[in-house]
């Protein structure tokens, strides 16, 4: 394992123990353990998760997967704050190289979780690009030797389907987003989306948000600007009521994010 793959010395020592019980349970059926999103990305600080990938050779056994919880509950209750916001999937190297399946789902640890579940959240497009681009080693061969490249097309549609079907999500059911961590979140979230249509690729929130305030309307700006405030503490957010000018705002951007988003030639 890289020794520093982080800045914080707490969590490469809790980086250390998954990967080195990873190891331990899966033996020869390992075939890499990878740090993604922010981190490996570059564009993290003290209250960014922790997503990582973990590649295995075939498809967890029952006894794999009841080591793997227990493990994943021992990890949770070290005394680190880093050990409550793991989140990750297992993938099998050969679902890794095709395109993903609808509803073809990984064992995945959700942050803040204790648990493993089945979950489609990791099989994406989105998740391989970042991962072959931008996956840090922790064990095992370089990310990009495990997969062939995303085609750009491919990644702006999967990201327009996104935008539509969770938009709609969004603005048909606006109560169960009524929240200061969704309102933030999902502002974030349809600006790196509609910078992902143009650029084709996967830049952090922070860049991203940059990017919608100096090519957006400037009316969001200060929308855009005031959900930075939203990210510390997300289990505490979650459960406070987000601001109802705010949150009518957040609506209204989603709209207009969406409407811009089928203007987006991509082809």
């Amino acid at each position: 394992m890289r020794s520093h793959p982080t800045p914080y010395p707490d969590l490469n020592a809790v980086l250390g123990e998954l990967t080195e019980s990873v190891t331990s349970i899966l033996g020869p059926d390992l075939v890499g353990v990878y740090l993604q999103g922010s981190f490996a990305g570059g564009d993290f600080d003290a209250h960014s998760d922790v997503d990582y990938i973990i590649v295995i050779g075939q498809e967890l056994a029952e006894n794999q997967v009841a080591a793997l919880q227990a493990m994943h509950a021992r990890i949770y209750d070290l005394d680190c704050a880093w050990a409550q916001h793991l989140e990750g999937s297992y993938f099998p190297q050969e679902t890794l190289r095709q395109p993903p399946q609808p509803g073809e789902t990984l064992w995945y640890l959700d942050n803040g979780a204790r648990q493993l579940v089945r979950s489609v959240h990791c099989n994406t497009r989105v998740v391989r690009w970042q991962l072959r681009q931008h996956g840090i080693a922790l064990s095992g061969p370089a990310a990009a030797t495990l997969m062939p490249p995303i085609p750009d097309h491919e990644l702006r549609q999967e990201i327009l389907a996104v935008i539509h079907d969770w938009g709609g999500e969004v603005l048909a059911n606006p109560q169960h987003y009524n929240n200061r961590f969704y309102q933030g979140f999902i502002v974030l979230s349809f600006c790196r989306m509609l910078h992902s249509l143009h650029t084709a690729t996967i830049e952090s929130k922070r860049k991203a948000a940059e990017w919608a305030k100096a090519n957006l309307d400037p009316a969001w700006r200060e929308l855009i600007d005031r959900t930075w405030a939203t990210r510390p503490v997300p289990e505490v957010s979650v459960r406070t009521p987000a601001d109802p000018l705010d949150f009518a705002r957040t609506l209204e951007f989603v709209r207009y994010v969406t409407g811009l988003a089928e203007q987006v030639d991509i082809k």
